[in-house]
């Protein structure tokens, strides 16, 4: 396996690295402090093509693979771990999704101008009460004509106060509670202006067996005494005069 980078990749680290230094650091102690949007950081970002590293030109991308998005996050992050996730959520859940599965009249207005970094993206899943638990959502979207209207609360979203856009979870069937709802369809829309009808499936896991759980814990604690084993100092050998046996 080689996992050194391309020339390509290696002049394109250099390249943001460089930008890193000279446009994002100076900037991040201020940013942590006050919580403002860094737009002009933004803009230069995208004038580089860090708004759509991995997608194709046509759709307003830079061309790259996912290293060089990788690349991309990683050195901007080693200045400001904010500004990093700013152009992450950018990238990766706003764009990407609309890159996957979104139509291609939908690309054309929820991702060409993002891409290029013309307009700023955000993904809304987090709610006051429901984070890593999505089947807890209580935004709700109900269906009226050819749109959806939707009522509820987010928080704690990237890019939120800034975007011009954005990809929302809701529940399109709240009145089946938690359970149910968990196991039918997950729809998501890019909103404003209009929501569009799209759904992303909730993966459904068996219960662990009784057996399943006492092998995972045997191994667990294996685990745990091999760790000991290996950190724990050693005692030293006797010496010679030690292990003699009086006559």
């Amino acid at each position: 396996m080689n996992l050194e980078l391309t020339e390509e990749q290696k002049l394109l680290q250099k390249t943001v690295r460089e930008f890193a230094e000279s446009e994002v650091k100076p900037l991040a102690k201020e940013l942590d402090e006050t919580g403002r949007f860094p737009r002009d950081t933004f803009k230069k970002a995208a004038e580089l093509g860090l708004t759509g590293v991995a997608f194709p030109e046509a759709e307003g991308g830079a061309g790259f693979d996912h290293i060089a998005y990788s690349i991309v996050i990683e050195e901007i992050s080693r200045c400001c771990a904010s500004t990093g996730v700013i152009l992450s959520v950018q990238n990766s859940l706003y764009c990407d999704p609309i890159h996957r599965f979104g139509t291609e009249e939908q690309r054309k207005k929820f991702l060409l101008p993002f891409a290029r970094g013309e307009k700023i993206g955000c993904y809304a899943l987090t709610e006051p009460q429901a984070g890593s638990n999505a089947a807890a959502l209580q935004t709700k979207a109900v269906k009226n004509g050819d749109k959806y209207v939707i009522n509820g609360t987010k928080a704690w979203i990237t890019n939120g106060g800034a975007a011009d856009a954005t990809i929302v979870y809701v529940n399109t069937e709240p009145a089946k509670g938690e359970k149910k709802s968990a196991k039918k369809k997950r729809s998501w829309a890019s909103t404003p202006p209009l929501a569009a009808n799209w759904s992303l499936p909730i993966a459904k896991f068996p219960p662990p067996t009784a057996s399943a759980v006492k092998a995972k814990a045997t191994r667990s604690r294996s685990r745990r005494s091999t760790a000991a084993a290996s950190v724990l100092p050693r005692k030293p050998p006797a010496s010679p005069k030690a292990r003699s046996k009086p006559r």
